[in-house]
C-alpha cells in the first residue's frame, strides 16, 4: 500500500468520536445537497471512506442523520443577536431591516442551504415546515410589529395573515436569488449588500401602506378639553 494511503487510513482510524461525528455530518450535508435525500447511507459511507455499520454507530437511522443535518444547516447559523437588534428602536427601521437582511442573506445564499431546502420540499420532509414555523416566530411577527410601530398602528391587535404574507414576500425574494444561483446557475448581484438595501427600501415604501388597510388604526386620543366637554354634555 502506498505510504500516502497508509497515512490516510491511519488518520481515519485515529479520529476521535467527536471529530468523526462532525466529519460525517459535514459530508452528509454536501452529499445530500448534491444528490438529494434519495441518496443512500451506503453511498454516503463509501464517499466518506467508512463502513455503513460505522456510520450507524453515530446515527442509528437515516432520519437521525437528517435531523442533525437540519440543525447544522438551518438552526445553528441563526444569530440570536438579530432579534434584539431588530427591536432596537433607537435605530431607524430601514437601517435595522437592512442590516438584518444583509446578514441573513449571507446565511441563506449558499449551495447547501438552498438545495437542501428545495430537495426537502420535493421529498416531502418536514425541513420546510419546521424552518418556516421557526422563522415566523423569530422574525416575521417581529418585523410586522416594528412596521406597525413605525406606521403608528396598534401593536396589541392580532397579527393579520396578510401582514405576514407581505414580510414573507421580502424573504421569498431573497430566497429566489439562491434558486437563481444554485438551481438555475445564474449569477447573483455583484453587490449583495446594496441589493438587500434596495429590497428593504422597496418593501418599506409599500408594506406600511398595505398594513394600514389590514389593521384598524389607533383611536384618536381625546384632549382634556374634549373630555370636559363630553362630561358637561352628559
Amino acid at each position: 500500500m502506498p505510504p500516502t494511503a497508509s497515512r490516510s487510513t491511519a488518520e481515519k482510524r485515529r479520529l476521535d468520536p467527536k471529530a468523526r461525528e462532525e466529519a460525517i455530518v459535514k459530508a452528509a450535508i454536501a452529499f445530500f445537497a448534491e444528490h438529494g435525500f434519495d441518496g443512500s447511507t451506503r453511498d454516503l459511507a463509501a464517499r466518506i471512506g467508512i463502513t455503513q455499520p460505522l456510520l450507524y454507530r453515530y446515527f442509528p437511522s437515516k432520519e437521525a442523520l437528517l435531523d442533525r443535518v437540519y440543525e447544522e444547516v438551518y438552526v445553528h447559523p441563526w444569530n440570536p443577536d438579530w432579534e434584539p437588534a431588530l427591536k432596537d428602536r433607537s435605530v431607524p427601521l430601514e437601517t435595522r431591516l437592512t442590516r438584518f437582511y444583509q446578514d441573513y442573506a449571507r446565511v441563506l445564499l449558499t449551495y447547501e442551504w438552498v438545495r437542501l431546502f428545495m430537495f426537502a420540499g420535493l421529498k416531502g420532509l418536514d425541513f420546510n415546515a419546521r424552518y418556516l414555523a421557526f422563522l415566523r416566530g423569530t422574525a416575521f411577527d417581529l418585523v410586522v410589529k416594528e412596521v406597525r410601530h413605525e406606521r403608528g398602528l396598534p401593536l396589541d391587535e392580532p397579527i393579520h395573515e396578510g401582514e405576514v404574507e407581505l414580510v414573507w414576500g421580502l424573504h421569498a425574494s431573497i430566497f429566489y436569488m439562491g434558486v437563481r444561483r444554485f438551481i438555475y446557475g445564474m449569477p447573483l448581484p455583484a453587490d449583495l449588500d446594496a441589493d438587500m438595501a434596495l429590497r428593504v427600501r422597496s418593501f418599506l415604501k409599500g408594506a406600511p401602506e398595505a398594513f394600514a388597510t389590514l389593521v384598524p388604526p389607533k383611536p384618536p386620543r381625546r384632549r382634556k378639553k374634549d373630555i370636559d366637554q363630553l362630561i358637561n354634555n352628559t
